[in-house]
C-alpha cells in the first residue's frame, strides 16, 4: 500500500498509487494529466472504506517515458497488467476523458471477469473525430492544432488550456490559479512524445464496438458545458451504445468536473458503487 512501480512486460515502468483497504476502485486519468487528477475522489473513497488504485499512464506523470506504445490497445493492456499484478476482482473502473477510453478498451479486450461496474466521466468514447459517419465530431484541424501547440510551446499551451478545461473562461466562473498550476505541473511531467502521440489516440480511436461489449452497469457522468470533449459526440452518443447505462448530467459544468464539482461527483460515485 502506498505508491509503487510495476515493470510492465515491455520493460516500461508504470507508477501507481494503492491506498486503503476494501473493495477495489481503479482510476484511469485524462490527457495530459496523471493519477493526481483523481486525488479528490481517491481520498474520499479511501476514507469511506474502499481500496483505491490509480496509475500514471505510460509517458505521463511519473511513469516511464517509453518512445512507443502510445495507443489505446497498449493503454488497455498496461491497465490489465496492473489489475492482474494486484489480483483485483470485482473492481469498479473509473475513467475520465482519455481514461474513459482506456476503461472501455480494457473491458473490450480483457473481458468483465474482474470488473463489477464502470464509470465514464467526460469520456472520449465512442469517437471524437468528425467523419462521414460521425457528423457531430470535432474537425481534424482542431486536433492538428493541439499537436502543434504541444510541440511549439507546451508549457504556455497548458497554461492557456487549463482555464478552458475547468470552465474558468465562462462569465461568473470562480477561477482557481492553484488548479491551473496543478494542471500545468501534471502536463509538464509527461513526455512530449507521449503527449503528442496521445492526441491521435483520444481523437481518432473508434470505440463504438468497445462500448457494446461493456455488459456491466456503467455510469456516464459529464458536464453539459464541456468545452474539451463535447458531449454530443461522446457521452450522449455513448449512452445509446452501452448495454446498461445510467446518465448523470451536471448543468453548466466543465470537462474538469472531478475538481470543480468534486463533492457532488464523489457522492454520485459512492452512490453508484454502493
Amino acid at each position: 500500500m502506498g505508491s509503487s512501480i510495476l515493470k510492465l512486460s515491455d520493460g516500461t515502468d508504470l507508477y501507481y498509487k494503492d491506498w486503503g483497504v476494501g473493495e477495489p476502485v481503479v482510476f484511469s486519468h485524462g490527457w495530459p494529466l496523471s493519477s493526481d487528477a483523481f486525488e479528490d475522489q481517491m481520498i474520499y473513497l479511501a476514507l469511506k472504506g474502499y481500496r483505491v488504485i490509480a496509475h500514471d499512464r505510460r509517458g505521463h506523470g511519473r511513469s516511464g517515458q517509453s518512445w512507443d506504445g502510445h495507443n489505446m490497445d497498449q493503454y488497455a493492456d498496461d491497465l490489465a497488467e496492473l489489475v492482474n499484478h494486484l489480483d483485483l476482482s470485482k473492481a469498479v473502473h473509473i475513467g475520465h476523458s482519455t481514461g474513459g477510453g482506456e476503461v472501455a478498451r480494457y473491458v473490450a479486450r480483457h473481458g468483465t471477469q474482474r470488473v463489477l461496474k464502470a464509470i465514464l466521466i467526460g469520456a472520449i468514447p465512442p469517437i471524437m473525430l468528425k467523419k462521414s459517419d460521425n457528423a457531430n465530431g470535432t474537425p481534424i484541424e482542431v486536433f492538428d492544432e493541439i499537436r502543434n501547440n504541444v510541440l511549439q510551446d507546451r508549457s504556455q499551451f497548458f497554461q492557456d488550456l487549463a482555464p478552458v478545461f475547468y470552465g474558468f473562461n465562462r462569465e461568473g466562473a470562480k477561477k482557481s490559479q492553484g488548479l491551473i498550476d496543478s494542471f500545468w505541473l501534471q502536463g509538464m511531467q509527461g513526455s512530449i512524445k507521449a503527449l503528442h502521440d496521445c492526441v491521435e489516440v483520444f481523437s481518432e480511436t473508434d470505440q463504438r464496438e468497445d462500448l457494446a461489449k461493456m455488459t456491466i452497469p456503467t455510469l456516464v457522468l459529464y458536464g453539459d458545458d464541456d468545452q474539451i470533449v463535447p458531449p454530443i459526440a461522446s457521452s450522449q452518443a455513448a449512452i445509446k451504445l452501452l448495454p446498461l447505462p445510467t446518465e448523470k448530467v451536471y448543468k453548466g459544468a466543465s470537462h474538469g468536473v472531478c475538481s470543480t464539482h468534486k463533492d457532488e461527483v464523489n457522492q454520485d460515485i459512492l452512490a453508484f458503487i454502493q
